[in-house]
C-alpha cells in the first residue's frame, strides 16, 4: 500500500503543533480582553464605586478606604460613644447637619444610614488635611471634660466629634462631607453608590 509520500507522523506534529499555536493566540487575545471588563485604576480615581466588607470590624476600630483619590474613613461606633453625641451637641458649629455635604438619606446627628458605622470622607473642611483619629473620651490636649472622642486636624487645629460635625471656634467651616453610599446586604458598604429609594 502506498502512502503518496506522506509521512503520517510529521502530519500529525503539524497539526498538533498548530493546535497549540493557535490555543496561545487565542489565551492571548482574551487575557486582556477579560482584563478590560475591570475598572481601570483612573476609572477608579474617576468615582467608581469601591466595596468594604465591615463584617471583621471591632467597636471603636476605623479604617480608611480610598474613593476618588481621597481618603473614606469607616468607623465602628459602640453604643456610649452613640450616646456621647448627644451630651457634645452644645460645643458644635452645626450639631443638625444643616449646611454639610452629605446625601439627604443619612441621619443629621449621627451622620450615617446605620448608626453603628460612620462612612466620611477624611479631609479637613478647612484646607484638605486628613484629620487624626482621636476616640479617647476625656483627651487633655484636645479639651479634657469637652472631647467625647472624635477627630483632630492637626495642620491648624480644627475639631470634629465622633459623627464627624465640627466644634465651634475652629478654623474649618463645615461638617466632614459623607460621600454617596449604600449597602449590599449586612455587611458590604459600597461606597460611590447612593442608597436605593434615596431618590
Amino acid at each position: 500500500m502506498s502512502d503518496d509520500g506522506v509521512n503520517v507522523g510529521r502530519r500529525r506534529f503539524l497539526t498538533a503543533a498548530t493546535s497549540v499555536v493557535g490555543g496561545v493566540g487565542a489565551v492571548g487575545v482574551a487575557v486582556p480582553f477579560v482584563k478590560s471588563w475591570n475598572p481601570s485604576a483612573k476609572a477608579k480615581a474617576a468615582g467608581a464605586p469601591v466595596k468594604f466588607n465591615v463584617s471583621k470590624m471591632e467597636p471603636g476600630q476605623m479604617v480608611t478606604v480610598e474613593w476618588r483619590g481621597k481618603p473614606v474613613y469607616v468607623v465602628r461606633r459602640s453604643e456610649e460613644v452613640l450616646q456621647n453625641l448627644e451630651k457634645v451637641t452644645p460645643l458644635l458649629r452645626d450639631p443638625n447637619s444643616e449646611e454639610s455635604i452629605q446625601p439627604p438619606y443619612v441621619n443629621p446627628q449621627n451622620r450615617a444610614i446605620k448608626a453603628h458605622l460612620l462612612v466620611m470622607v477624611g479631609l479637613c473642611t478647612h484646607l484638605g488635611c486628613a484629620p487624626m483619629f482621636r476616640p479617647e473620651v476625656g483627651a487633655t490636649d484636645l479639651g479634657g471634660d469637652e472631647w467625647f472622642g472624635g477627630f483632630f486636624c492637626p495642620c491648624h487645629g480644627s475639631k470634629y466629634d465622633m459623627a464627624g460635625r465640627v466644634y465651634t471656634g475652629v478654623p474649618a467651616p463645615t461638617n466632614m462631607d459623607v460621600p454617596p453610599y449604600s449597602y449590599e446586604g449586612d455587611d458590604i458598604i459600597v461606597i460611590g453608590v447612593d442608597q436605593e429609594g434615596s431618590a
